[in-house]
Protein backbone atom coordinates (compact mmCIF):
# COMPACT_ATOMS: atom_id res chain seq x y z
CA UNK A 1 0.00 0.00 0.00
CA UNK A 2 2.85 2.48 0.79
CA UNK A 3 4.38 1.59 -2.55
CA UNK A 4 1.63 2.00 -4.35
CA UNK A 5 0.70 5.87 -2.46
CA UNK A 6 4.71 6.79 -3.17
CA UNK A 7 4.47 5.87 -7.13
CA UNK A 8 0.87 7.35 -7.10
CA UNK A 9 0.90 11.12 -5.12
CA UNK A 10 3.81 12.39 -7.41
CA UNK A 11 2.02 10.74 -10.62
CA UNK A 12 -1.29 12.50 -9.39
CA UNK A 13 0.52 15.90 -8.36
CA UNK A 14 2.42 15.53 -11.75
CA UNK A 15 -0.83 15.24 -14.08
CA UNK A 16 -2.26 18.22 -11.68
CA UNK A 17 -0.01 20.89 -12.16
CA UNK A 18 0.05 20.29 -16.47
CA UNK A 19 -3.76 20.20 -16.30
CA UNK A 20 -3.77 23.53 -14.95
CA UNK A 21 -2.43 26.92 -16.17
CA UNK A 22 -2.91 30.03 -14.62
CA UNK A 23 -1.95 33.52 -16.18
CA UNK A 24 -1.23 36.55 -14.48
CA UNK A 25 0.21 39.58 -15.98
CA UNK A 26 2.57 41.40 -13.51
CA UNK A 27 2.42 44.81 -15.77
CA UNK A 28 -0.61 44.95 -14.20
CA UNK A 29 -2.32 46.78 -17.39
CA UNK A 30 -5.62 46.79 -18.39
CA UNK A 31 -5.08 47.68 -22.31
CA UNK A 32 -7.39 45.90 -24.83
CA UNK A 33 -4.53 45.73 -27.45
CA UNK A 34 -7.20 44.63 -30.15
CA UNK A 35 -8.49 48.55 -29.80
CA UNK A 36 -5.16 50.63 -28.59
CA UNK A 37 -1.99 49.46 -30.17
CA UNK A 38 -0.61 53.23 -30.55
CA UNK A 39 0.62 55.45 -28.27
CA UNK A 40 2.22 59.09 -28.88
CA UNK A 41 4.37 60.63 -25.65
CA UNK A 42 5.43 64.46 -26.27
CA UNK A 43 8.44 65.50 -24.79
CA UNK A 44 8.08 66.56 -21.51
CA UNK A 45 9.71 70.21 -21.28
CA UNK A 46 11.44 71.43 -17.90
CA UNK A 47 9.26 74.80 -17.16
CA UNK A 48 10.43 74.80 -13.77
CA UNK A 49 11.97 77.95 -12.52
CA UNK A 50 14.68 75.74 -10.71
CA UNK A 51 15.68 72.55 -12.11
CA UNK A 52 18.78 70.42 -13.09
CA UNK A 53 19.67 69.83 -16.81
CA UNK A 54 20.01 66.45 -17.36
CA UNK A 55 16.08 66.10 -15.73
CA UNK A 56 14.39 66.47 -18.53
CA UNK A 57 16.52 63.90 -20.76
CA UNK A 58 16.27 61.52 -18.10
CA UNK A 59 12.67 61.84 -17.00
CA UNK A 60 11.45 62.16 -21.26
CA UNK A 61 13.86 58.63 -21.26
CA UNK A 62 12.19 56.79 -18.21
CA UNK A 63 8.95 57.72 -19.00
CA UNK A 64 9.13 56.33 -23.12
CA UNK A 65 10.85 53.32 -21.72
CA UNK A 66 8.33 52.27 -19.67
CA UNK A 67 5.86 52.25 -21.75
CA UNK A 68 7.49 49.96 -24.21
CA UNK A 69 9.41 47.52 -21.90
CA UNK A 70 5.73 47.15 -20.17
CA UNK A 71 3.10 46.88 -22.83
CA UNK A 72 2.84 46.05 -26.52
CA UNK A 73 2.04 49.57 -27.86
CA UNK A 74 3.80 51.32 -30.26
CA UNK A 75 4.98 54.51 -30.15
CA UNK A 76 4.79 57.23 -32.52
CA UNK A 77 5.09 61.18 -33.25
CA UNK A 78 1.84 61.55 -33.82
CA UNK A 79 -1.78 60.40 -33.87
CA UNK A 80 -1.62 57.89 -31.43
CA UNK A 81 -4.48 56.24 -29.88
CA UNK A 82 -3.17 57.43 -26.48
CA UNK A 83 -1.49 60.65 -26.04
CA UNK A 84 0.74 61.92 -23.20
CA UNK A 85 1.73 65.45 -22.82
CA UNK A 86 2.90 67.48 -20.32
CA UNK A 87 5.47 69.56 -18.58
CA UNK A 88 7.83 69.53 -15.24
CA UNK A 89 6.71 72.30 -13.08
CA UNK A 90 8.27 72.17 -10.10
CA UNK A 91 11.51 71.14 -9.11
CA UNK A 92 12.45 72.50 -5.55
CA UNK A 93 14.04 71.87 -2.08
CA UNK A 94 13.33 73.11 1.53
CA UNK A 95 14.21 72.19 5.10
CA UNK A 96 12.03 69.23 6.43
CA UNK A 97 13.22 68.85 10.18
CA UNK A 98 15.14 71.05 12.32
CA UNK A 99 18.12 69.93 14.48
CA UNK A 100 18.80 70.76 18.28
CA UNK A 101 20.90 73.32 17.79
CA UNK A 102 18.42 75.42 15.19
CA UNK A 103 19.88 74.49 11.60
CA UNK A 104 18.20 72.20 9.15
CA UNK A 105 19.25 68.72 9.67
CA UNK A 106 17.07 66.96 6.85
CA UNK A 107 16.01 68.60 3.36
CA UNK A 108 13.33 67.57 1.37
CA UNK A 109 13.58 68.00 -2.57
CA UNK A 110 10.79 67.36 -4.84
CA UNK A 111 9.31 67.21 -8.25
CA UNK A 112 5.88 67.70 -9.77
CA UNK A 113 5.03 66.78 -13.25
CA UNK A 114 1.76 68.02 -14.68
CA UNK A 115 0.28 65.91 -17.41
CA UNK A 116 -2.43 66.02 -20.18
CA UNK A 117 -3.61 62.18 -21.38
CA UNK A 118 -6.36 61.30 -24.19
CA UNK A 119 -7.65 57.95 -24.73
CA UNK A 120 -9.03 58.83 -28.65
CA UNK A 121 -10.47 54.92 -28.79
CA UNK A 122 -12.82 56.01 -25.31
CA UNK A 123 -12.59 59.57 -25.42
CA UNK A 124 -11.55 59.65 -21.86
CA UNK A 125 -9.47 63.29 -21.40
CA UNK A 126 -7.78 64.02 -18.21
CA UNK A 127 -5.17 66.70 -16.79
CA UNK A 128 -3.31 65.63 -13.54
CA UNK A 129 -0.48 66.17 -11.19
CA UNK A 130 1.65 63.91 -10.09
CA UNK A 131 4.25 64.66 -7.21
CA UNK A 132 7.25 62.50 -5.67
CA UNK A 133 9.71 63.87 -2.84
CA UNK A 134 13.30 62.42 -1.74
CA UNK A 135 15.26 63.88 1.54
CA UNK A 136 18.83 64.14 1.92
CA UNK A 137 20.86 65.26 5.15
CA UNK A 138 21.35 68.87 5.00
CA UNK A 139 25.30 68.05 5.69
CA UNK A 140 25.59 66.73 2.59
CA UNK A 141 25.77 68.93 -0.58
CA UNK A 142 22.91 68.44 -3.29
CA UNK A 143 25.43 67.93 -6.50
CA UNK A 144 26.72 65.06 -4.21
CA UNK A 145 23.15 63.10 -4.24
CA UNK A 146 20.85 64.91 -6.74
CA UNK A 147 21.48 62.45 -9.59
CA UNK A 148 20.25 59.66 -7.45
CA UNK A 149 17.57 61.51 -6.06
CA UNK A 150 16.23 62.67 -8.97
CA UNK A 151 16.17 59.47 -10.12
CA UNK A 152 14.30 57.83 -7.75
CA UNK A 153 11.98 60.82 -7.73
CA UNK A 154 11.74 60.13 -11.81
CA UNK A 155 10.53 56.50 -11.01
CA UNK A 156 8.08 56.90 -8.74
CA UNK A 157 6.32 60.26 -11.18
CA UNK A 158 6.71 57.38 -14.07
CA UNK A 159 5.22 54.63 -12.19
CA UNK A 160 2.27 57.24 -10.93
CA UNK A 161 1.76 58.24 -14.61
CA UNK A 162 1.62 54.67 -15.96
CA UNK A 163 -0.32 53.61 -12.94
CA UNK A 164 -2.60 56.22 -13.61
CA UNK A 165 -3.20 55.89 -17.98
CA UNK A 166 -2.85 51.90 -18.61
CA UNK A 167 -3.36 50.22 -15.21
CA UNK A 168 -6.08 51.33 -13.60
CA UNK A 169 -5.19 51.39 -10.05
Amino acid sequence: MKRKLFFLLPLSLLVLLTACSISYKFTGTSINYDEIKTIQIDKITNRAPYGWAPMEAMFNNKLQDLYASQTRLKLIKRGGDLHIAGEITAYDQFNKAISADGFSSQVQLRMTVNIRFTNAKTNEHWEKQFSATSQYDSNQQLTAVQEKLVTEMINDICDQIFNATVADW
